[in-house]
Parts: C-alpha cells; structure tokens; sequence
C-alpha cells in the first residue's frame, strides 16, 4: 500500500483534536493533547464520578461522553472523548459540542 495517503485523514484527525482540546482548556479545563489516539480522555471536575460528568454533558450540553469506569477502576475519575465523529468534514461538529459545554455545563472547572 505504498501508493496510498491516508495523510488526508490524519490531518482530519489532527483538527479535531486541537479544536476540541484547545477549546476545552480555553473554558478552564485542563486537558492534555493526545500525540497518537483517536480519544481524548479528560478528568471530571472535582466531586463528580465519571457516570455522573457523562450524564451531566449529555443532559446539559447534549454531547456524548464515554465515562472512564467503564474501562475498569483507573478510567473512574475521567471521560473519554472520540475524534472519530460522523458527519463532522471539517471539525464543526466538535467545535459544536466544546461551544455547547461552553454554554450549558456549570462546573468548577479549576478544581
């Protein structure tokens, strides 16, 4: 397969990452950029489980979270988010879903 680039879609995936972390840290979270992952795993504020973070951004802000006890007792404490969205050509979606947060979730984002 030398003949093919998949360059296209990692830059794709690149976008994402950095609309989504950027954007988060810029309202006061503090999350790490990935360097080779699809996911982008980010702790709860302080006093909330992850089931209760996810369950939060998805009736606050309608935005999908997987909350980190689902992978096993060190995942408790933080959500996972995918840069693999559906429909999403040029990172809107994501921009989309970090504007909700933005707006919607009230959390102490600091602690």
């Amino acid at each position: 397969l030398e003949h093919v680039s998949n360059q296209a879609t990692l830059d794709l995936y690149k976008k994402r990452r950095d609309i989504l972390v950027d954007g988060l840290n810029e309202i006061g979270w503090k999350v790490r950029k990935p360097v080779a992952s699809l996911y982008v795993w980010a702790r709860v504020p302080k006093g909330l489980t992850s089931a209760d973070f996810a369950k939060m951004l998805l009736q606050d802000a309608g935005v999908l979270v997987i909350p980190g006890n689902g992978y096993g007792q060190y995942g408790e404490g933080y959500v996972r988010m995918s840069l693999t969205v559906a429909g999403d050509k040029d990172g809107e979606r994501v921009a989309e879903a970090v504007r909700r947060i933005r707006e919607n979730v009230k959390v102490d984002w600091k602690s």
